[in-house]
């Protein structure tokens, strides 16, 4: 535009100066045509464009030096050369019989042409040619203005390119694209939008992009927008919901650019739609995962911990832990299908008891929490008796004998959610050992009675041990009983006392298990028996080590990263590590359980199955945890040399793992009669007092 405009001026400018008699052409053709006057003359030798005047023999009376260089390499003056001299003669042809409007019917004509130019290229130019007249109007030449566009045109072409791939881009992007105008109405959309509102273009175009967007993100989506066009930054992105035209809801991800017009102001606004329904439900999916029980689909322990502490923060409510009395013997005589079905049961039951806002989870295996964030002591001993009484008509036909004992502690914010939680499962267990099918109120002004101090007392103890490092190892061999060779040995904590010395775990792990300690516990074991394995390494000497597991450590991640990572740092052979896992462990969540146990096997780390036979849970968890040593319990070992049935069953299990493909290690070997009878039956390992006492692994381990 500006070259036309520029083009416009010149001729203005030739037209002005030869009306004032700046400019005069003769009547006699053989006369030069003269300019007058020093800033004309100027003026139009140092345009930037190419003026000139040739007369009606076609010859150059008058031409800048601009139109100089455009026609001639070297520059050379013009005037008195024709086009002959100067251009092919087809071009010249060409010129002349469009030249013909001008000089014969005395028009004036405008055109872009496509040209030789002195530097050998091609080029476009802007021609604009008029007549020239004489004193009595008669025609005597053409004047001509030509403006090299060349540049302009390129540019124009290169816009128009971009605007056709933006064009391409934009409508076939395979996520939605949308150009909104300032007033938020859909000027443009792509097909990609549309399918993804299920609404065609007729009917976004014109709309806003409010009217179907989701109430409750309307007012986020207004304030990136006003802030984005008032230059407080660049672009915008969110996350936010259309509504589909049919009316389901579409999580989408949208970034929003500003549209300006040459001076920077903006004119619309270029939105880029991508649909992320699938990526949001499967991340609700996952923090529900990550907060519920798979079982029940109740809050699990961590989320309600979460909930606990808050609460206390609050300083008011009623906190409860109830365990099912007798549930393990469901799990025993009837399997674990039937168990889980009453666990499903008994959380339905807790749902449909308790009112909105209170909060129920599953804390592990058959134990429940209850937080009631208003009650107070006589309204929380209320919903207590109900849930007691809930619980035993909701289990007395699918399971006779199973009875539930709930305590019930006040929260007071003074205490740790951790600390009121402790004090709910004291009274529970004060409540079991009162006769079960009840509760108990664990009264904080009161003196406990004996038996809650003494759980109290061993909670302290062993969280005082944890932090002082006072458990200990010992260590007990395991003979391989075809070389007679002890080839490993299982590692036994124990918990050290200033005036009992050695602490058996008898007395101290059902505590650590009540307490949720005892993951703690195992992976404390877990770090010095990878760190003994480092150590003989170092020195040359080949160990391996049993280490007990607790059924709550089975789902926990934490213990799941420590042995990768102390795996990973001390170069370790996963090999060397074998956890055990007693058969009467708890394990709340089956599944989970199998992944920890599959995840370390793939490392490489092996698995025992402990006390095998002490329990009908033996072959439920055979069947679903991936073992490599079924530990057949002592009860059957000690007497085996006399009793037949003890013999029976030490045959039967050895037949069901060497079909398996799993080794045997016989539990409470009393000497060598029996490691004899033993190797003859073909058990494969030996432990017990027969092979080996326990001793601590300074003196058994010395490296």
């Amino acid at each position: 535009m500006e070259l036309v405009l520029l083009a416009a001026v010149s001729v203005a400018v030739i037209q002005a100066l030869r009306l004032r008699g700046a400019l005069t052409v003769a009547r006699d053709a053989g006369e030069q045509a003269l300019l007058s006057g020093a800033q004309a003359r100027a003026l139009l030798a140092n345009a930037p464009a190419a003026i000139y005047f040739r007369d009606r023999e076609d010859r150059f009376v008058f031409a800048n030096d601009t139109a100089a260089r455009m026609v001639d390499p070297a520059g050379r003056e013009l005037v008195g050369r024709t086009l002959d001299d100067l251009v092919p003669p087809e071009v010249a042809r060409s010129l002349r019989a469009h030249e013909r409007i001008v000089l014969h019917e005395g028009r004036e004509i405008r055109h872009e042409q496509v040209a030789p130019h002195a530097d050998g290229t091609d080029h476009t130019f802007l021609v604009t040619k008029f007549p020239v007249r004489d004193d009595d109007g008669a025609i005597v030449g053409l004047a001509g203005v030509t403006l090299d566009i060349t540049d302009t045109k390129q540019a124009q072409e290169g816009r128009r390119a971009a605007e056709e791939r933006f064009r391409g881009a934009f409508h076939g992007a395979p996520i939605g694209m949308a150009i909104v105008d300032l007033d938020g109405r859909y000027v443009e959309v792509n097909r990609a939008l549309c399918q993804l509102l299920g609404r065609s273009e007729e009917d976004l175009l014109g709309r806003t992009v409010h009217s179907i967007t989701h109430p409750d993100d309307v007012a986020a989506s207004i304030r990136a927008i006003e802030r984005t066009l008032a230059g407080e930054q660049r672009s915008y992105a969110l996350e936010k919901r259309y509504l589909h035209l049919d009316g389901h809801q579409i999580w989408v991800a949208l970034h929003g650019t500003v549209i300006r017009d040459a001076e920077g102001c903006p004119t619309a606004m270029l939105r880029q739609v991508q649909d992320i329904t699938l990526r949001r439900e499967t991340e609700q999916r996952l923090r529900h995962q990550a907060d519920h029980d798979p079982l029940t689909g109740l809050l699990n322990r961590r989320r309600f911990e979460e909930e606990v502490a808050a609460a206390v923060v609050r300083g008011t409510g009623a906190l409860m832990v109830l365990d099912l009395d007798h549930f393990k013997l469901v799990n025993d005589t009837r399997g674990h299908h039937a168990g889980d079905r009453l666990i499903t049961a008994v959380a339905a039951t807790l749902r449909n008891r308790l009112a909105d806002g209170d909060v129920v989870a599953r804390l592990g295996g058959d134990e429940f929490g209850v937080l009631l964030p208003t009650a107070d002591r006589e309204e929380a001993e209320v919903v207590a008796s109900a849930i007691v009484r809930d619980i035993e008509a909701t289990v007395s036909g699918a399971a006779r004998g199973v009875t539930c004992s709930l305590g019930i502690a006040l929260l007071d914010p003074l205490l740790s959610g951790e600390q009121a939680l402790v004090r709910a499962d004291l009274a529970m267990y004060e409540a079991k050992e009162n006769g079960r099918d009840r509760w108990a109120h664990y009264a904080a002004d009161d003196a406990p009675q004996p038996r809650m101090k003494t759980r109290l007392d061993w909670v302290q103890r062993l969280r005082d041990a944890l932090d002082e490092e006072r458990f200990v190892l010992d260590a007990q061999p395991i003979l391989d009983l075809r070389t007679s060779e002890v080839r490993q040995h299982e590692l036994l904590v124990r918990m050290r006392d200033d005036e009992r010395g050695r602490i058996l775990p008898g007395e101290f792990l059902e505590a650590a298990e009540q307490f949720d300690l005892v993951q703690e516990l195992d992976r404390w074991v877990v770090g010095r028996a990878i760190d003994l394995i480092a150590r003989h390494r170092a020195a040359g000497q080949e160990l391996v080590l049993e280490v007990n597991l607790s059924g709550k450590s089975l789902t926990e991640d934490r213990l799941l990263a420590l042995v990768e990572r102390r795996l990973h740092e001390t170069g370790v052979p996963a090999s060397s590590l074998i956890f055990e896992i007693t058969e009467t462990a708890a394990i709340a969540n089956m599944a989970a359980a199998r992944r920890f146990a599959e995840r370390l096997q793939a490392l490489g780390c092996r698995f025992a199955l402990d006390d095998f036979g002490a329990g009908f849970g033996s072959f439920y968890y055979l069947k679903h945890l991936p073992f490599d040593y079924l530990k057949i319990d002592g009860e059957f070992i000690r007497d085996c040399l006399d009793d037949e049935t003890d013999r029976l069953v030490v045959a039967a299990v050895v037949d069901m793992a060497t079909g398996m493909g799993k080794q045997t290690i016989a539990e409470s070997v009393v000497d060598d009669r029996s490691a004899r009878f033993l190797r003859r039956q073909g058990v494969d390992f030996a432990q017990g007092f027969g092979v080996g006492r326990p001793r601590p692994v300074e003196e058994i381990l010395a490296v």
